[in-house]
Protein backbone atom coordinates (compact mmCIF):
# COMPACT_ATOMS: atom_id res chain seq x y z
CA UNK A 1 0.00 0.00 0.00
CA UNK A 2 2.43 2.93 0.49
CA UNK A 3 4.35 1.77 -2.54
CA UNK A 4 1.02 2.44 -4.56
CA UNK A 5 0.71 6.04 -2.51
CA UNK A 6 4.50 6.87 -3.38
CA UNK A 7 4.16 6.35 -7.25
CA UNK A 8 0.29 7.46 -7.11
CA UNK A 9 2.05 10.88 -5.50
CA UNK A 10 5.10 10.81 -8.05
CA UNK A 11 2.73 10.51 -10.65
CA UNK A 12 0.64 13.42 -9.31
CA UNK A 13 3.66 15.84 -8.88
CA UNK A 14 4.99 14.59 -12.66
CA UNK A 15 1.65 15.81 -14.06
CA UNK A 16 1.53 19.15 -11.96
CA UNK A 17 5.35 20.14 -12.61
CA UNK A 18 4.83 19.46 -16.94
CA UNK A 19 6.77 22.23 -18.08
CA UNK A 20 4.77 24.72 -20.09
CA UNK A 21 5.48 24.64 -23.75
CA UNK A 22 8.08 27.55 -24.96
CA UNK A 23 7.10 30.41 -28.01
CA UNK A 24 7.90 29.32 -31.19
CA UNK A 25 8.96 32.88 -31.98
CA UNK A 26 7.87 32.04 -35.33
CA UNK A 27 8.51 35.04 -38.02
CA UNK A 28 6.58 35.37 -41.20
CA UNK A 29 5.30 38.46 -43.64
CA UNK A 30 1.56 38.78 -42.96
CA UNK A 31 -0.07 40.81 -45.60
CA UNK A 32 -2.43 43.92 -44.17
CA UNK A 33 -3.35 45.45 -46.96
CA UNK A 34 -0.65 45.02 -49.90
CA UNK A 35 2.64 42.86 -49.80
CA UNK A 36 5.04 43.22 -47.17
CA UNK A 37 3.09 45.69 -45.17
CA UNK A 38 2.69 43.62 -41.81
CA UNK A 39 4.87 40.75 -40.04
CA UNK A 40 3.61 38.26 -38.11
CA UNK A 41 5.33 37.38 -34.34
CA UNK A 42 4.07 34.39 -32.87
CA UNK A 43 5.59 34.65 -29.47
CA UNK A 44 3.12 32.65 -27.53
CA UNK A 45 3.19 28.72 -27.57
CA UNK A 46 -0.63 28.24 -28.46
CA UNK A 47 0.05 30.19 -31.57
CA UNK A 48 -1.13 33.38 -30.22
CA UNK A 49 1.01 36.60 -31.52
CA UNK A 50 1.60 39.56 -32.91
CA UNK A 51 0.83 40.99 -36.28
CA UNK A 52 2.81 44.32 -36.49
CA UNK A 53 1.49 46.72 -38.99
CA UNK A 54 4.50 48.35 -41.06
CA UNK A 55 3.99 52.05 -42.35
CA UNK A 56 6.56 54.04 -44.10
CA UNK A 57 6.82 58.31 -43.76
CA UNK A 58 8.09 59.06 -47.27
CA UNK A 59 7.47 62.67 -46.11
CA UNK A 60 10.56 64.48 -47.83
CA UNK A 61 11.61 63.70 -51.10
CA UNK A 62 13.97 60.80 -51.77
CA UNK A 63 13.74 59.61 -47.43
CA UNK A 64 11.89 55.95 -46.73
CA UNK A 65 11.33 56.37 -42.89
CA UNK A 66 9.69 53.59 -41.06
CA UNK A 67 6.88 54.92 -38.63
CA UNK A 68 6.83 53.20 -35.54
CA UNK A 69 3.21 51.47 -34.73
CA UNK A 70 3.72 50.44 -31.49
CA UNK A 71 -0.08 49.07 -30.91
CA UNK A 72 0.08 45.72 -32.95
CA UNK A 73 -3.02 43.27 -33.44
CA UNK A 74 -3.88 40.41 -31.94
CA UNK A 75 -2.50 37.22 -34.19
CA UNK A 76 -4.22 34.14 -33.63
CA UNK A 77 -3.77 30.67 -35.08
CA UNK A 78 0.06 32.15 -35.68
CA UNK A 79 1.73 28.39 -36.48
CA UNK A 80 -1.73 26.93 -38.31
CA UNK A 81 -2.19 27.15 -41.96
CA UNK A 82 -4.64 30.52 -41.99
CA UNK A 83 -3.18 32.83 -38.99
CA UNK A 84 -5.63 36.02 -39.05
CA UNK A 85 -5.47 39.27 -36.66
CA UNK A 86 -8.28 41.03 -34.61
CA UNK A 87 -8.30 43.34 -31.94
CA UNK A 88 -5.16 44.69 -29.87
CA UNK A 89 -2.22 42.94 -28.08
CA UNK A 90 -0.32 45.25 -25.27
CA UNK A 91 2.41 47.79 -25.74
CA UNK A 92 4.34 45.90 -23.83
CA UNK A 93 3.97 42.78 -25.83
CA UNK A 94 5.58 44.90 -29.07
CA UNK A 95 8.24 46.36 -26.95
CA UNK A 96 9.37 42.83 -25.96
CA UNK A 97 9.12 41.74 -29.64
CA UNK A 98 11.25 44.64 -31.55
CA UNK A 99 14.07 43.91 -28.61
CA UNK A 100 14.87 41.00 -30.50
CA UNK A 101 17.26 40.78 -33.18
CA UNK A 102 15.63 38.31 -35.59
CA UNK A 103 12.31 40.64 -34.84
CA UNK A 104 14.12 43.68 -36.06
CA UNK A 105 16.17 42.43 -38.97
CA UNK A 106 12.33 40.99 -40.83
CA UNK A 107 10.94 44.46 -39.85
CA UNK A 108 14.01 46.01 -41.86
CA UNK A 109 13.68 43.39 -44.66
CA UNK A 110 9.84 44.07 -44.73
CA UNK A 111 10.23 48.15 -44.63
CA UNK A 112 12.57 47.90 -47.87
CA UNK A 113 10.32 45.33 -49.51
CA UNK A 114 7.58 47.85 -48.89
CA UNK A 115 8.90 50.75 -50.14
CA UNK A 116 10.20 49.61 -53.22
CA UNK A 117 7.35 50.05 -55.76
CA UNK A 118 6.69 53.67 -53.59
CA UNK A 119 8.02 56.44 -56.51
CA UNK A 120 10.32 59.38 -55.27
CA UNK A 121 7.95 62.36 -55.18
CA UNK A 122 10.08 65.70 -56.33
CA UNK A 123 9.09 68.30 -53.91
CA UNK A 124 6.87 70.81 -54.48
CA UNK A 125 5.75 69.78 -57.91
CA UNK A 126 3.32 66.76 -57.11
CA UNK A 127 5.33 65.05 -59.30
CA UNK A 128 6.98 61.20 -58.91
CA UNK A 129 10.37 59.94 -60.50
CA UNK A 130 9.81 56.23 -60.95
CA UNK A 131 12.92 53.86 -60.32
CA UNK A 132 14.55 56.94 -58.66
CA UNK A 133 16.70 56.21 -55.78
CA UNK A 134 15.52 55.74 -52.00
CA UNK A 135 17.36 56.70 -49.20
CA UNK A 136 16.40 54.65 -46.22
CA UNK A 137 16.67 56.90 -42.64
CA UNK A 138 16.72 53.55 -40.41
CA UNK A 139 15.69 55.18 -36.66
CA UNK A 140 16.69 52.91 -34.04
CA UNK A 141 13.45 50.64 -32.90
CA UNK A 142 12.17 51.86 -29.73
CA UNK A 143 12.50 49.43 -26.85
CA UNK A 144 10.53 51.09 -24.59
CA UNK A 145 7.78 53.86 -24.28
CA UNK A 146 9.83 56.52 -23.91
CA UNK A 147 11.65 55.98 -27.03
CA UNK A 148 10.15 56.36 -30.09
CA UNK A 149 11.57 57.87 -33.75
Amino acid sequence: MPRLRLLWGVALLGACAAPKEPPSWRLFPLERHSPHDGVAVVNQPDGYGLHIYLETDTSFPGVCRPRWLPDPARLFNGNGATPFSSGLATRQEFFDAVARRDVRALLERSWRLCARPAPLRIAGSGLSRPGATIRWFLCSCPHSKRKTC
